[in-house]
């Protein structure tokens, strides 16, 4: 049988993504079919970190702790308009951890992951230092170290963007419905979930990279037998207006022994969270309850002068993690290692199942699965992504300012906020839409012109106003409902008239 593709990833998240960059980079022929909007489940609902993960010392997953570390430097090196450096203040609590035990973890955290040009930890007097005025006077010791932050559904994006110039093909709005085995390889239907057509497409290899659908794709090919790999844990978030004026985020202990974030997000708000429970109903049914939203702005308020209620959160987002099932106590205690299981061989059809992964390891977590492909298809070419800038990363670390005084030579009339927002969502990319004299064309909502769309439908597989105004970017947070309803609108327009991306 002549199979249409080598490999089939059914799943657009980072994971599936970043696999479909590597293998298409390394010569395979690839088809990606992801059933929503890319980054539309747990990759957009993350705490927007690249990070080693300092809690998950104390379980002992000094491996996941080491590997995060060493990828911090390398992701910021490839993305430097959608990653940088971020420093993470944890004001000390008297009544849990010991000072002794965090300058320990600390140390770990700072040797551990190969840190080269990331500073390190220190100690801060918070009845002195800027970070401490927003804090109760009982925080007046804490530490200082870093980590990075990420725009987690651009970085997915950017994966799949790459993936497709490098010739994989992307389908988005498109479910794989049936799966089969069949001369040693695999028969798919994908279905689309606009237009409600159907295609059939063969492969030598499927990735099961689901996320919180993947037992749901191992029962299709098993023929419908149920599986049950994976514990779904749900993680909430609750953004606010903004509680400090400083750049530094903080990591708060709780009393109950787990951890938040408060983060500056999108220049005017705060990013608290996450929040950590099982969760036993369908993954498309997750939301924030009110007692999540409670316990955010309860822990919060512990450290915080101002006292926070849910009246103040002006949006939340929840997600699923799918944490591999070892039977673990609780969902704190859920390994947040990724676990690759592959099943079949030449013969009969390998398929290779991916269980958890966190955004900061998703690119070594591809290189894992490359190397289970290559042990069933043969290799291609070499391993090659740590080195490879993802699209509009191509300047140097320290080059950002040097980016938007680019951008706004060629655009002198364009507010500051709308240059630096297109460069760090696009990089040099921006360029791309452009006008010669600067213009964004004519602005539909906030600050967003048609070309940006267009750029967005035609090369980033926008296809709604959600996906544009909450995954390619944040602007959702400063949209009115009319606003939202005439980006709609242009997009109606764009769809009528054959406008979709390109691949």
């Amino acid at each position: 049988m002549a199979f249409d593709y080598d490999i089939l990833v059914i799943g657009g998240g980072i994971n599936g993504c970043g696999v479909a960059r590597d293998a298409a980079g390394r010569g395979y022929k690839v088809l990606l079919a992801e059933m929503n909007d890319l980054a539309s489940g747990t990759s957009s609902a993350s705490t927007k970190l690249i990070h080693g993960g300092l809690r998950y010392l104390e379980h002992y997953e000094f491996r996941l702790v080491r590997e995060s570390l060493m990828e911090r430097e390398v992701l910021w090196q490839m993305a430097p308009h959608i990653i940088w450096p971020l420093r993470f203040v944890l004001p000390h609590h008297k009544g849990l951890r010991p000072a002794w035990l965090l300058r320990l973890g600390l140390f770990l955290y700072d040797h551990i992951g190969g840190r080269k040009r990331l500073p390190p930890t220190s100690v801060l007097d918070l009845s002195k230092h800027p970070a401490g005025r927003p804090l109760k006077d009982a925080y007046a010791k804490g530490f200082e170290y870093s980590d990075a932050w990420v725009q987690d559904a651009r970085m997915v994006v950017l994966n799949a963007r790459d993936a497709a110039d490098r010739g994989a093909k992307i389908l988005t709005r498109s479910e794989v419905v049936r799966v089969e085995r069949r001369d040693g390889g695999f028969v798919a239907d994908i279905a689309n979930r606009e237009t409600g057509t159907r295609r059939t497409v063969s492969a030598r290899l499927v990735v099961n990279a689901a996320g919180p659908w993947v037992d749901r794709v191992i029962g299709l090919a098993a023929g419908g037998v149920r599986a049950k790999n994976v514990r779904l844990v749900q993680g909430s978030h609750v953004v606010v207006q903004k509680l400090f004026d400083h750049d530094k985020a903080y990591i708060f202990q709780n009393t109950d022994k787990r951890i938040i974030f408060a983060i500056p997000y999108e220049g005017d708000f705060t990013l608290i969270g996450t929040t950590d429970r099982d969760f036993r109903d369908k993954p498309e049914k997750v939301a924030i309850s009110k007692e999540e939203t409670a316990y955010l702005c309860a822990a919060a308020s512990d450290y915080f002068r101002k006292q926070i209620t849910p009246s103040d959160v002006v949006w939340s987002y929840s997600g699923i993690r799918p944490l591999y099932e070892a039977g673990t106590a609780s969902a704190q205690e859920a390994t947040r290692d990724y676990v690759l299981k592959d099943e079949g061989d030449a013969e009969t059809g390998a398929i290779i199942n991916v269980f958890g992964g966190k955004i900061t390891t998703y690119r070594r977590l591809a290189e894992s699965v490359l190397g289970l492909v290559e042990k069933h298809l043969g290799p291609r070419k070499p391993s090659w992504t740590a080195g490879a800038t993802l699209p509009g990363g191509d300047f140097p670390l320290d080059g950002f300012e040097g980016l938007v005084a680019k951008l706004t030579a060629r655009a002198p009339f364009v507010a500051d906020a709308t240059i630096r927002r297109l460069a760090r969502n696009y990089g040099t990319k921006a360029f791309d839409f452009l006008e010669a004299d600067g213009g964004l064309g004519r602005i539909v909502a906030a600050d967003l012109g048609e070309n940006e769309i267009r750029y967005l439908v035609e090369m980033e597989w926008a296809r709604s106003a959600e996906d544009i105004l909450w995954r390619r970017s944040k602007l959702g947070l400063r949209c009115t409902p009319d606003e939202v309803a005439a980006v709609t609108a242009f997009l109606a327009g764009q769809q009528s008239g054959g406008k979709v991306a390109v691949n």
